[in-house]
């Protein structure tokens, strides 16, 4: 696959070679599977980053029909959402998977056909049958259990929360996901390269610019195809617009958790200002239907951007100045919904939420993509863990991105913003990008109609839901909105 160093390896291989990997310091990314031929067994793939500024191992295994895949989760944690998403999907029975139980596909659904193995959907049938889904067991004198959502209040997204608690103590918190499955990756199959970027921005509201990216680049790797500097550079400019408007709405949204209205209002004034100025270069204020793998559609406005956004930035750094100085704002963070290091590592957080417990990672600098490589940019990083900390992240990350597209501004080159991008049949090609929730991949696998056979998206968000009933266990009722959102989590990242 373009953009990733190739290894093949028999199924009882693969526990070993995590073991290496996380022994060296490396981290496992993703895991999917995929049919390349109809009516033959499914390949795996799993997507390793040994370290940073080294190339993306990407591993290939063909199990033996009939036979199950030794489970690496044991090993890799944050692999056992991926083992079971390829079980619910593809029908790869993993052997001696820690947690055996249906994640994509809630209890009681069954299939003639795997939804990811059938040529045609129409083939697969989903039947159900009313089954109670399993919960831990959790014992002691006045324990009681909440079960919130799946309906929410507000314009929350649907998903249903257990609470085992005593008083205002939450002894154990299960989160139950996966309502809306959109199917988004079949949706890709049978689409022209070209036209696979529109779906791709749409597969997160918030996340347009970092999917399309992720997705162009895919597509541009499996091309051989090398975009213009024009169009990387401008590329750049739209991922930190992007990254800008989404931190401004995380911040008036956690305001408005700690119930700090003022703080909310003027966070969300930001977010719009931000927003309108999207509108203003681009002609969306989500930034959609720009990206094009070989480039950008057309050139952007920018005469304003840079008086406009400097005003932004002063107004922000008051804003933020008063943010960290509101002491009622503050206690409501501070040690809440602490997550450790280690747990983080092991478990896949990423994006702001890693970087808030010591995780010093991003893909921008680590492994560059547009010109990124040629842009400074600071990382913030610290080790608290806590929902205070994640805070800081996001407003040393909002002044950066404001430098870096002030910079981009200042060195911007001339020239084309387009070229020609078809992939051949059969090939094959490895994208990312550093989201405002995180890291993003795509890998996209073009069938020999030279139309899209497979795309797999590896979202931040699938992540850091994962990671986060880690921060609630032991923690109580009065935290929980505040801690989650602090993790500014999107179910439409993680229900694809």
């Amino acid at each position: 696959m373009n953009g990733a160093q190739e290894t093949h390896l028999a199924a009882d291989e693969l526990e070993g070679a995590c073991r290496v990997l996380t022994g060296s310091g490396g981290r496992m990314q993703m895991a999917y599977a995929w049919f390349p031929r109809p009516n033959q067994p499914a390949e795996l793939l799993y997507l390793a980053a040994p370290a940073a500024m080294q190339p993306f191992h990407l591993w290939r295994c063909t199990p033996k029909p009939g036979e199950p895949v030794p489970s690496a989760a044991g090993i890799c944690p944050l692999l056992g959402w991926y083992e079971r998403e390829m079980t619910d999907l593809c029908g790869v029975r993993f052997d001696r998977q820690p947690e055996p139980h249906p994640l994509v596909l809630h209890e009681g659904a069954t299939w003639s056909i795997a939804p990811l193995a059938a040529e045609d959907v129409r083939d697969v049938q989903l039947r159900f049958r009313r089954q109670p889904w399993e919960l831990p067991e959790v014992q002691g004198n006045n324990v009681q259990l909440l079960s919130f959502g799946p309906v929410r209040a507000d314009v929350f997204e649907s998903a249903q929360f257990v609470f085992f608690y005593v008083g205002e103590a939450i002894l154990h918190y299960f989160p139950r996901l996966f309502f809306k499955h959109r199917g988004m990756e079949r949706r890709f199959q049978g689409l022209t390269p070209t036209l696979g970027v529109i779906l791709a921005e749409r597969v997160s509201g918030v996340g347009s610019v970092a999917h399309a990216l992720a997705y162009c680049q895919a597509v541009e790797a499996a091309a051989e195809c090398e975009v213009p500097a024009r169009a990387q550079w401008l590329r750049c400019l739209l991922a930190e617009m992007e990254r800008l408007y989404n931190h401004l709405h995380y911040l008036g949204h956690l305001c408005h958790t700690t119930t700090l209205k003022v703080g909310e209002a003027e966070g969300k004034l930001l977010e719009e200002r931000a927003k309108q100025l999207n509108c203003v270069i681009s002609g969306s204020r989500f930034l959609r239907n720009l990206l094009i793998p070989g480039g950008l559609r057309g050139e952007l406005n920018l005469s304003a951007l840079s008086e406009t956004l400097e005003t932004l930035r002063e107004e922000f750094v008051a804003y933020a100045d008063r943010l960290v100085r509101t002491n009622s704002h503050l206690d409501r963070l501070i040690s809440t919904g602490r997550l450790e290091r280690q747990v983080a590592f092991d478990e896949g957080a990423t994006g702001p939420i890693e970087r808030a417990s010591g995780l010093d990672r991003d893909l921008r600098r680590d492994h560059p993509y547009a010109a990124y490589a040629e842009l400074p940019l600071e990382v913030p990083c610290l080790d608290s863990g806590d929902a205070f900390a994640r805070m800081r992240i996001r407003i040393a990350e909002v002044k950066a991105s404001i430098a870096l597209v002030q910079r981009v501004l200042l060195l911007l080159p001339a020239g084309p913003i387009r070229v020609e991008c078809v992939p051949s049949p059969g090939a094959e090609g490895l994208g990312w990008a550093e989201s405002p929730r995180g890291t993003l991949y795509y890998a996209v696998h073009v069938g020999r109609d030279a139309k899209l056979a497979r795309v797999k998206i590896k979202s931040p968000s699938f992540s850091n839901w994962r990671v986060f009933p880690f921060t609630v266990h032991d923690s109580n009722m009065m935290d929980y909105a505040i801690n989650e959102a602090s993790f500014g989590l999107t179910m439409a990242g993680c229900d694809r």
